[in-house]
């Protein structure tokens, strides 16, 4: 069993403001086990589904039966139809598309060519504006110069057109330089006008701002308390999309008290959410959860299959976690060559194991030069 071989790891995350809560005690959610929890219902497709009918068809009796066709003969003696395929639809003709409603706004041509790549063009046309105030061209013209798009990379530059977009309200660029006056390279440190500055941001919805006044909320705020004051900036932020945000949320949810259970009960679908957008610890988590039953039912294939995604994608927990599930045939058939495999990879990695060093010096010669043959040909995903 996973317990057995020390499946959980205390390992540090990359948000400081899950850092305490990990140290929590954990609040798994048991869901309903009846015979159909978690079955996906679908509905039956009914026979005509308002097509048109192909001439010559003849009735199907089982659809009678069922009442696709309510049983009866239609006015006009035509025998009920036996259902419509997909291919049969596929060249009916479709209802006309609403009428597009004209766009009344004004149309941005230098955000027009900075979308489409042209960089110079989109700052010919933006700094006109952006000199005589307008803080979405002076917002377009800090990115261009951060970025180093079509033209040197000025970061300073950058900074000074960011100071003024945000001294105008640019949400976007108060961000940006809410982050260079906490850095004070290109322009001077202060701490109190990034706070402020990062605050606004985010309370105008910005995504990036809310999950980093939520972390500035955390760090002022040590313990529950600061995790309870962020929640609301990292709700925001994660339904924004942001997957840092989403993993840090996850956590929340499920290791802090006095948390409203209709909100605890989503704390999977954030650590998945943050898992399909690439972030490697919430592939980890979301395959931890899933094979131990946190915050839901247990899963062990698809925990499985996070946990590979997650040590393919390079993570190196994940690499020798994956170890362990082949070594224990969990959500997998048992493999001992891809075991060792995932184990000289992680202990490549500097993860020492001692229970899959037993384990690997007891495979046989074949064994291990086929595992170390496959760890050598590894290429991160």
């Amino acid at each position: 069993m996973l317990s057995r071989l020390s499946f959980r790891l205390n390992r540090g995350l990359p948000l400081f403001a899950v850092a305490f809560a990990l140290a929590l005690p954990l609040h798994a959610q048991e869901q309903p086990a009846g015979d159909d929890a978690g079955v996906e219902k679908r509905g039956r497709i009914t026979p005509f589904n308002g097509a048109v009918l192909p001439e010559g068809m003849t009735p199907n009796k089982a659809d009678e039966k069922s009442g696709g066709s309510q049983g009866k003969t239609p006015a006009d003696g035509a025998a009920p139809s036996a259902g419509v395929g997909v291919f049969d639809r596929m060249g009916a003709e479709l209802p006309a598309l609403p009428a597009e409603k004209p766009f009344a706004g004004k149309v941005d041509d230098a955000y027009g060519a900075f979308q489409r790549g042209y960089y110079l063009t989109a700052m010919d046309l933006a700094l006109p504006r952006a000199q005589l105030g307008d803080p979405a061209a002076q917002t377009l013209i800090a990115e261009i110069l951060q970025q180093g798009l079509g033209v040197v990379r000025n970061p300073q530059q950058a900074a000074f057109w960011y100071g003024q977009a945000a001294e105008k309200g640019d949400p976007a660029a108060m961000f940006k330089y809410a982050l260079i006056l906490m850095d004070g390279r290109y322009a001077k440190r202060d701490r109190k006008k990034s706070e402020d500055l990062m605050k606004q941001a985010a309370d105008l919805g910005n995504g990036s701002a809310q999950f980093n006044y939520g972390q500035t909320l955390v760090a002022d705020n040590p313990g529950p308390k600061g995790l309870k004051l962020a929640m609301p900036y990292y709700e925001k932020s994660a339904e924004q999309g942001i997957a840092d945000a989403q993993y840090a949320l996850s956590q929340i949810l499920v290791n802090v008290d006095g948390i409203d259970e209709g909100k605890r009960a989503r704390a999977r679908e954030w650590l998945i959410r943050a898992a399909r957008a690439g972030f490697d610890t919430a592939q980890l988590d979301i395959a931890i959860w899933m094979i131990e039953g946190i915050a839901g039912e247990r899963n062990l294939e698809d925990g499985f299959g996070w946990m590979r995604r997650a040590a393919e994608g390079g993570n190196v927990v994940a690499q020798n976690r994956l170890s362990h599930l082949y070594v224990n045939a969990i959500g997998t058939r048992p493999n001992p060559v891809e075991a060792a495999k995932w184990y000289v990879l992680s202990r490549r990695a500097g993860l020492k194991d001692d229970a899959l060093e037993d384990f690997y010096l007891g495979l046989n010669e074949e064994q291990q030069k086929q595992a170390l043959s496959a760890a050598n040909k590894y290429r991160r995903s």
